[in-house]
């Protein structure tokens, strides 16, 4: 299987980054992990205009990402769910794409074109922290569908 978490975001170092390594040789064992940060001058300029025309911009940069596979956008209004139903979305799929929006979140339109549109917490939580709980709950996910302990 095959994971992309595309991403609306500038590419520099973390403190993050070891977390991110670590969560995702755990999740080798059951998927190839990829994650895509883009950051076009589009967007860069968009941001100075207004939320509107940024949102635009996000779907602009992303959309040639969304397709071939199935489609998960992450968002604040999206569905909550529990780990257990997150590992249904994991299952029998060879192809996942993860797409997480930019400071405005997602246009309407691109949300329609997901195959599902899920919140990982009613909380606020910028890319860096997002991104570490959404590869922990696909390791989480992974543990659950092969009954493998590190769930309990």
């Amino acid at each position: 299987m095959k994971i992309d978490i595309v991403s609306i975001a500038k590419k520099e170092r973390s403190t993050y980054d070891p977390l991110y390594k670590e969560l995702s040789k755990m999740i080798s064992r059951f998927a190839k992990v990829e994650d895509i940060e883009i950051f076009p001058k589009d967007v860069a300029k968009a941001h100075t205009i207004s939320p509107d025309a940024s949102k635009q911009a996000y779907t602009r940069a992303l959309e040639p990402y969304i397709k071939n596979s199935f489609c998960i956008s992450l968002h604040p209004d999206g569905k909550l769910i529990d780990s257990f139903e997150f590992s249904k979305l994991l299952n029998d799929k060879i192809s996942i794409k993860f797409f997480v929006g930019g400071a405005y979140g997602f246009d309407d339109n691109f949300l329609k074109k997901s195959d599902a549109v899920i919140s990982l917490s009613k909380l606020t939580l910028s890319h860096k922290i997002a991104k570490a709980v959404l590869l922990e709950q696909i390791y989480r996910g992974f543990s659950i569908l092969s009954n493998h302990p590190y769930h309990k």
